[in-house]
């Protein structure tokens, strides 16, 4: 398989932080932003592989800060690097208050991606290679965190 740059399967979206999705203090659940983790990553995936995906594990998650009602969260995600079926996705979650123009990151988390086939099997994915300096960095401290997630001792 071809290698892919990582602009081909990069991904951005932005939704508006409503009341029904914030707890007594006025901010955005963790929970409505790790679904919303878990849908940019899948979509990332899907595009750079071309299959269906699962997710395999969220790797990482770190709350920088929050995101109040009326804000606009963007989230933006690529493939860092794969596996042979793996796929690692990272994404960063940005809160815009566009009434005072000010963007902050409040979010960045890790997740690692499965292709599967129509029986639900693993199945290859491309590689990737990186473009910017960012994905350069990225790409070079996978294995690092590959070899932490692989570590951790088993929960069965």
């Amino acid at each position: 398989m071809e290698p892919l740059p990582v602009h081909y399967s990069r991904m951005t979206q932005t939704r508006l932080v409503l009341p029904p999705d914030t707890n007594h203090l006025d901010t955005i659940f963790g929970g409505k932003v790790l679904s919303y983790i878990d849908e940019i990553a899948a979509l990332t995936a899907m595009k750079h592989s071309n299959c269906v995906v699962v997710t395999a594990s969220i790797d990482s998650v770190d709350f920088l800060s929050s995101a109040k009602v009326g804000d606009a969260l963007t989230l933006e995600a690529c493939v860092t690097s794969t596996g042979r079926t793996s796929m690692e996705v990272y994404v960063k979650v940005f809160a815009d208050d566009l009434l005072q123009g000010r963007k902050v990151m409040t979010t960045e988390s890790f997740l690692t991606m499965v292709a599967v086939d129509a029986e639900g099997k693993p199945t290859p994915v491309p590689p990737i290679f990186p473009e910017t300096e960012e994905d350069k960095r990225l790409f070079e401290t996978a294995p690092s965190r590959r070899e932490h997630r692989k570590s951790r001792p088993a929960l069965r």
